[in-house]
């Protein structure tokens, strides 16, 4: 397999990996986040700190993580090869992808979800952070699913350009 082919096979991975992150964010904004707001809040706390347990152990993080080791990977190559046709696209795939989703859930969701792990769920101050908690969350959590699957369309569009044949 040339080098190219493997660049482009290693673009549409990321695509895909950005996408898949996308779509899983999308279901926890538009269903999950919108059935914990309906239930009382020591519930809906409780059930929010045992999914925060779970997803660190699921196949979400290698899906996040191992999108955005590609990314890097990719964001290199972009600019070692700048100026061929698509580098551009592959370069801002790349970045919105490491920005939009693992930046602002470092920056925004984990410290969100830490300071809800540490109230107990039936306490005066589980119902406070809750208030506060369920709209900034999900507001950032909008934002990594548009910008999980935005990186995956622009991804798609590098690849879809050839842009390591030139």
């Amino acid at each position: 397999m040339t080098m190219e082919r493997s660049i482009t096979l290693l673009t549409l991975l990321g695509a895909f990996g950005a996408a898949v992150v996308g779509g899983f964010f999308l279901a926890f904004s538009t269903l999950v986040m919108r059935a914990l707001g309906a239930l009382p809040v020591p519930s809906a706390v409780a059930a929010m700190q045992s999914m925060d347990l779970v997803a660190v152990k699921c196949l979400l993080m290698p899906a996040m993580f191992g999108t955005a080791l590609i990314c890097l990977i990719l964001g290199g190559v972009a600019l070692v090869r700048w100026g061929a046709p698509g580098s551009l696209w592959l370069l801002a795939g790349c970045v919105i992808y490491l920005v939009g989703a693992i930046g602002v859930t470092v920056v925004f969701n984990v410290p969100l979800n830490d300071a809800l792990a540490a109230v107990d769920p039936t306490s005066a101050a589980a119902a406070q952070l809750w208030h506060d908690y369920l709209p900034n969350w999900t507001t950032w959590n909008h934002v990594r699913t548009v910008t999980g699957m935005v990186a995956g369309a622009v991804l798609v569009v590098a690849a879809s350009l050839g842009w390591v044949r030139s």
